[in-house]
């Protein structure tokens, strides 16, 4: 190996290094960020905080995220494509009885695993979307009528009852992310430190079934 080719290998290994380091603090700094959106809000956040949670100084947040805004968008925008990602593998050829069920057990792993997530969400929904604003354009809701259509072409092909797509979809949204969003409230009434991962199976089994009898179908085994 010549010394050029020696300097070219050296500085691959040190961009993999590099990348791998913005990763790990990225990665950091957007759970530090979702812990304290989640429990503070946007107001009552600031980038101190998320820089003591994560354990790094604050001039390593500007680095990777100029404001508190451009941070909290992030955040917002990582939750929402995890949530739409898994929603885009529905299809029309699908099996709607494993497909529903499959999509629900899918946001109640979500809720459970990463319930900041879901309260940051719903409190900026809250608000007002106006941080959010941007992201529910013609576009997204192309790609909601788009996730409609598939509902609706099962009815039309006679797999599952007549109900209205979009309000089916708002339903296992809201259900779904009950868990993670009245957290507090379902610890208290049910006398436990926390909400449990057995009390995610039972709820999910329970949101399986009825929604799916509520549209005419048997829930898989």
């Amino acid at each position: 190996m010549t010394t050029f080719d020696a300097t070219l290998a050296q500085a691959s290994a040190d961009d993999r290094r590099t990348g791998r380091i913005r990763q790990k603090n990225e990665e950091l700094i957007l759970s530090a960020a979702a812990q304290e959106f989640a429990h503070h809000g946007y107001k009552g956040t600031s980038m101190n905080a998320i820089a003591l949670r994560a354990g790094l100084p604050k001039a390593n947040l500007h680095y990777y995220f100029t404001n508190k805004l451009g941070l909290y968008v992030e955040v917002m925008r990582h939750i929402l494509e995890l949530w739409d990602n898994a929603f885009d593998n529905l299809t029309e050829d699908d099996d709607p009885a494993t497909a529903l069920a499959g999509y629900i057990r899918t946001k109640m792993e979500f809720s459970r695993k990463q319930p900041q997530a879901s309260k940051i969400f719903a409190m900026e929904v809250i608000s007002g979307c106006e941080c959010l604003s941007a992201h529910f354009n013609e576009d997204y809701r192309e790609w909601f009528r788009g996730r409609a259509a598939v509902f609706q072409a099962w009815i039309d092909a006679g797999k599952m009852d007549p109900i209205d797509p979009m309000h089916l979809i708002f339903l296992i949204w809201s259900s779904t992310q009950h868990y993670a969003d009245f957290s507090d409230q379902i610890r208290r009434i049910t006398s436990q430190r926390r909400v449990k991962k057995d009390d995610f199976e039972r709820g999910t089994e329970t949101l399986i079934r009825v929604i799916l009898k509520g549209c005419g179908l048997t829930p898989p085994r």
